[in-house]
């Protein structure tokens, strides 16, 4: 068996002495050692080799530990390395301050050799166990993306060659219709749930670019989009816009799969002939509101309670036998708060329901990130 590569440890410390004591001591634990005298130096270390922990010297002449350790924070390629800060200092404001900026120990000067040793074990452990889930949930979501889009090509093929028989039923032994429809249902609630799946997983992995958009043309185009459902069910989509654009601060993409979900929903849950508004107004100089109303059941208490968790099963059922998840609220959660908005349920509402989605207003300052 081959031997793990020895973990890495970069020590920074403006005293030539104590980087010597301490690399000593660790090095007689077979771990790897980096010296830095300064953060300058320590940054040019950082841009050869990423360690897999750091000792930092609070009081440094120049750049002191405070401030190194937050320009590590600050950059994505070494926010995940655990700091361990090195100082004289015990005054308990200092020792605050350093693990405000992202430190995740602090050991005081004089340093008993066990103690640090025994800490610098624990945070490698640390990491070793947080790369290690972060590995696993990598992998988890690769083979069910990959599993997921297999199913609904798979689920997609079932259902055109259910149809198609559908469509021959006089070919067919009348025994046999039965089971048709019965393929073309499942086959349609399997299809919709990898769907949803797959949304969610889109969702999570979308990366939210905040801009100016006009909220006005993206529920025009949900709303068009909807248009087809909505008739097929005799419900009058409707919505009340104002005049002007109304422009927010968001992402384009994440608002229109949030409305999508929430006009779809509130489709999916109305009775035939029923009817479905979408309302955008601006109450306050810093937000605007959506408010999308159905003429459904509306939703109990115990419903309340699991409205945005994902896979949240609700008592209420679609009236077109429609499928549903229980993954859509808990996307559209998640995508409003991403863009510093909120959605909320209206109470007291005795039949149907109305969310509101809350958005911030893109005013001059803003500027497109």
């Amino acid at each position: 068996m081959t031997t793990p590569p020895a973990e890495t440890i970069l020590i920074v410390d403006d005293q030539e002495e104590n980087l010597r004591v301490v690399g000593q001591v660790l090095s007689m634990m077979h771990y790897s050692i980096l010296l830095a005298q300064s953060a300058e130096e320590a940054f040019k270390h950082l841009a050869q080799h990423t360690p897999d922990l750091i000792l930092l010297d609070v009081m440094m002449p120049d750049i002191d530990g405070l401030t190194t350790c937050r320009r590590l924070k600050a950059d994505p390629r070494w926010t995940n390395i655990p700091v361990i800060f090195l100082s004289a200092d015990d005054d308990k404001n200092v020792v605050v301050q350093a693990l405000e900026t992202g430190g995740v120990d602090y050991v005081t000067k004089p340093f008993n050799r066990a103690e640090l040793v025994s800490r610098v074990r624990t945070q490698l452990a640390l990491k070793q166990a947080r790369d290690q889930l972060h590995a696993l949930a990598e992998d988890k979501d690769e083979i069910l993306g990959i599993l997921a889009h297999d199913l609904k090509n798979s689920l997609a093929g079932m259902k055109l060659s259910a149809g198609l028989l559908k469509n021959r039923s006089e070919e067919l032994p009348q025994r046999c219709l039965p089971l048709v429809d019965n393929i073309m249902n499942a086959t349609e609630r399997m299809l919709s749930f990898t769907q949803e799946f797959l949304a969610n997983q889109r969702a999570e992995g979308l990366q939210i670019s905040l801009g100016k958009i006009n909220l006005l043309e993206v529920v025009s185009r949900v709303v068009s989009n909807q248009q087809i459902a909505a008739q097929a069910k005799k419900i009058s989509l409707l919505t009340n816009l104002p005049q002007m654009a109304v422009l927010v601060m968001a992402d384009l993409e994440g608002v229109a799969q949030a409305l999508e979900n929430l006009v779809s929903n509130a489709i999916k849950f109305s009775p035939e002939g029923g009817e479905v508004e979408v309302t955008v107004h601006r109450p306050a100089a810093d937000m605007v509101k959506c408010h999308v109303r159905d003429t459904g059941p509306g939703f109990s208490m115990t419903d309340r309670s699991k409205l945005f968790k994902r896979y949240g099963r609700l008592s209420a059922q679609p009236t077109g036998g429609e499928s549903s998840t229980g993954l859509g609220l808990s996307i559209v959660k998640r995508l409003i708060h991403a863009m510093n908005g909120s959605i909320i349920l209206v109470d007291g509402s005795e039949r149907g329901a109305e969310f509101i989605i809350s958005l911030p207003v893109a005013n001059d300052k803003s500027s497109n990130c």
